[in-house]
């Protein structure tokens, strides 16, 4: 923490970076950095030494041949700087995920020159992509980063840099786009079945106890009950009136409530617990409310339905992740 503190520190102060900023972003002269790399050192060191010893032995050769290196070497510092110099960056589009799946950032760059950017690379949070910009075009690019919490997931502290052409030099530039992705909460793995028919009731609400689909049991016969579902096998044996029940839910509807959740599960596991029940009830398309301290969504059904309940959850809480 106290790393990640310093960084940021350094960062507001050294690259001025702050809040989200306003797209596009352009890279201008005084927003990109340049500093040799780890070759681009040794590569100075040993022209040093050529130099040294051009000097010691008087060889006009070794002069030619140590400038004209040098001279190389600061082509490919102009060249690594003219490699960003005028990019433009607008944020994309991202797709919510769940915890522990892979986020996918998406930025657009625009390269406003007729020269192609060659050996560009993008770095947020612990993903990376190379690519390169043809000239006079408008590109698309993905950055893949995991996750690992719950909640927006803002993409943060960016990084755009070059080694191009030599790879002495690195030239790069820090940036904050306007761009999150919203992290669902990771669902229970073996959820139990869906509330019945009792927690729906006391609110007014059906439950799925007495659908259609797959066979669940007997109980007793109750009058309102249909004769098609009637164990007749089991009456002809001699037995008593009895009805089948199914597992279904199509037809009623089913309350999803925090407060009616096990008094030992902490906060997250009753997220995770609600999460699972909310996509097994979009799979089995029953419609649901789901009820949260201090929000309340009403009956609803279908991928809006589901994704609002969702959203709720990862939020709840005021849940969020720090910027990168």
């Amino acid at each position: 923490m106290k790393i990640a503190a310093l960084r940021q520190h350094l960062d507001r102060w050294l690259f001025r970076i702050g809040p989200a900023e306003i797209a596009p972003i352009r890279l201008k002269q005084r927003r990109i950095f340049v500093l040799p790399t780890g070759s681009g050192i040794a590569f100075a060191v040993a022209l040093l030494v050529m130099l040294l010893a051009s000097i010691n032995y008087n060889l006009s050769l070794g002069y030619a041949l140590t400038f004209l290196l040098g001279g190389a070497g600061i082509a490919s510092m102009v060249h690594a700087f003219r490699n960003l110099l005028g990019l433009s960056i607008s944020p994309g589009r991202t797709e919510p995920v769940f915890c522990g799946e892979t986020a996918v950032f998406r930025l657009t760059l625009q390269n406003p020159r007729d020269e192609r950017r060659p050996a560009l690379l993008l770095r947020v949070h612990d993903g990376a992509t190379s690519f390169e910009l043809p000239a006079e075009d408008t590109v698309v690019i993905s950055i893949p980063c995991t996750t690992r919490r719950r909640g927006p997931l803002p993409i943060g502290r960016t990084v755009l840099e070059t080694r191009w052409p030599l790879g002495l030099i690195r030239a790069w530039s820090v940036f904050v786009p306007e761009l999150d992705c919203l992290v669902f909460p990771f669902p229970e793995a073996s959820p139990p079945p869906l509330p019945g028919a009792a927690a729906g009731q006391r609110h007014g609400l059906r439950s799925g106890g007495s659908g259609d689909d797959d066979f669940a049991g007997l109980r007793q016969h109750r009058e309102s009950d249909s004769p098609r579902h009637v164990a007749w096998k089991v009456l002809a044996r001699g037995g008593p009136l009895l009805t089948k029940e199914f597992s279904g839910v199509q037809g009623g509807d089913v309350l999803l409530n925090w407060h009616d959740l096990p008094s030992h599960l902490d906060e997250e596991a009753r997220i995770s617990r609600l999460t699972a029940w909310v996509i097994a009830a979009e799979r089995a398309g029953v419609a649901f409310a789901l009820v949260l301290p201090g929000i309340t969504l009403p009956v609803g059904r279908g991928i809006k339905h589901m994704h609002a309940c969702l959203r709720a959850l990862a939020l709840h809480g005021g849940r969020d992740v720090p910027h990168g």
